[in-house]
């Protein structure tokens, strides 16, 4: 007998493998709800952009090329990585930033939950087709790196999250639009 009474191991198994194909089958929809709310958590965070920011903004040049795979599932992957960036650089130090501490958190949250059903639902040759592509890989990892230096340049203070912030919307943005394709 197993935890879950008489229901045999393999029914679960299968009852198990089923939900998990729904849902990566409904991933696009979840996506662009997630996306839409991460971007108006982004905009809740803070204020409108600084007048004073604007002589210090930055472009960091995002490499839109990695959003154009020929499989949907390569995208899937490189959604996945961009999402574990954009979460890296907002577990960094905010407190200069002077944002809404509960739309970060929530902004956080639900990138996490991006990146967990994004995980469940990436098999490992579909992870290692992504990483035979290197050249993307390290293109978005210098993109994101631009951006922490710029971070750690300007030491993390108002005018560089600001201009971060922006980005991060910039960015979810052009993936959103991708999705929407994809989706047609």
């Amino acid at each position: 007998m197993n935890v879950f009474g008489l229901i045999p191991i393999g029914l679960i198994l299968l009852c198990t493998t089923t939900i998990s194909s729904l849902q990566c089958n409904h991933l696009p929809l979840q996506q662009r709800k997630m996306i839409e709310n991460s971007l108006q958590l982004l905009d809740k965070m803070g204020k409108k952009f600084p007048q004073q920011c604007l002589r210090e903004k930055m472009s960091f040049r995002f490499p839109e090329q990695v959003l154009k795979p020929r499989q949907k599932e390569a995208f899937k992957v490189a959604i996945e990585e961009i999402f574990q960036h954009i979460f890296y650089i907002f577990s960094k130090n905010l407190t200069l930033a002077a944002w809404d501490g509960t739309a970060i958190e929530q902004f956080q949250n639900g990138l996490y939950q991006q990146i967990e059903q994004l995980e469940a639902c990436v098999t490992k040759k579909q992870t290692h087709y992504f990483h035979s592509k290197e050249v993307n890989r390290l293109k978005l990892k210098k993109y994101f790196q631009k951006i922490d230096c710029f971070l750690k340049d300007k030491q993390h203070n108002l005018c560089s999250w600001e201009i971060s912030r922006a980005e991060m919307r910039r960015c979810l943005q052009l993936i959103d639009k991708v999705v929407r394709k994809l989706n047609n």
